[in-house]
């Protein structure tokens, strides 16, 4: 998956990573929340309202 900017965030996740499937949010440079995809839980850090909406903007556009 490409990097994926939206709503001043900056979304990164690799297929080839380990496991869980999950994806970096980034802003301003700094990891914001590591977020599990697949149970849909932080791994590191927090995600604020608004990060959780996009990250489902993105899953539902196939993005993620």
């Amino acid at each position: 998956m490409p990097k994926i900017r939206r709503g001043g965030y900056v979304f990164i996740g690799r297929r080839s990573d380990h496991p869980p499937r999950h994806v970096h949010v980034y802003r301003d440079g700094r990891l914001i929340v590591k977020w599990d995809l697949e149970n849909r839980t932080p791994m590191k850090g927090k995600a604020s309202a608004k990060v959780r909406e996009l990250i489902e903007q993105l899953e539902a556009e196939g993005r993620l």
